[in-house]
């Protein structure tokens, strides 16, 4: 049992005795993109101290959620990455980032990571029903950088980069998320491939049309 518990029997309570601290589901975040070295984690989460992050990665070891990896030559580094046990936090992220689209403020250009429009907003956005038996390969150009997503036979699974995209978006992150919200393609954002897989990608991800009162 972790030192500090809501000591409930709820599960919901004994998930948040594991991920319910201050930074903890954003480093998992991280983390669920891919294995993160401690520096490339201290740059992705500005504000957070580096004996916090220390504490919080001590922590999600002890959990069982996360673990340490040595890269072979001639990376030769290490890295941290989620465990079997902690990859069980994606759809919890995905589900949050769902409910929490409707909150974000209108992000201006170049406020937002490229990576976060991807797999914190289009990815997020998955829908497992309108994805059944569905195949879709989109390739994603944004401010100059370069993520791939990938839906087989219904499911979200990591994307072969060396064959040819079926949709390619490129422009800038937060043209990504105004479609991301329901919003139309305009000049910050173009799409190129067929009427047919862009009516598979609507399918796949389809926008958030929640409609909250965001005070100002």
């Amino acid at each position: 049992m972790p030192s500090k518990s809501y000591d409930q029997p709820c599960t919901i309570a004994t998930a948040l005795d594991r991920v319910g601290d201050r930074w903890t589901l954003l480093v998992l975040r991280e983390l669920s993109f891919g294995e993160q070295r401690f520096t490339d984690l201290r740059g992705a989460l500005p504000g957070i101290a580096s004996n916090l992050l220390t504490d919080r990665l001590r922590d999600l070891e002890a959990a069982g959620l996360v673990e340490q990896h040595e890269l072979p030559a001639p990376a030769a580094r290490t890295v941290y990455r989620l465990t079997r046990d902690g990859t069980r936090i994606r759809p919890v992220l995905r589900a949050l980032a769902q409910f929490g689209m409707p909150y974000l403020r209108e992000p201006a250009e170049g406020t937002i990571p490229p990576r976060m429009a991807v797999f914190g907003g289009a990815a997020a956005l998955f829908d497992p029903v309108g994805a059944a038996g569905k195949d879709l390969r989109v390739r994603f150009l944004l401010d100059g950088e370069e993520h791939w997503v990938e839906v087989r036979a219904g499911k979200l699974v990591r994307a072969d980069t060396t064959a040819a995209p079926d949709l390619t978006f490129s422009g800038t992150a937060a043209g990504l998320f105004a479609i991301n919200r329901g919003g139309e393609l305009d000049a910050t954002l173009d799409v190129e491939g067929s009427r047919a897989a862009r009516a598979v990608f609507r399918d796949c991800f389809p926008p958030s049309t929640a409609q909250v009162s965001v005070p100002s």
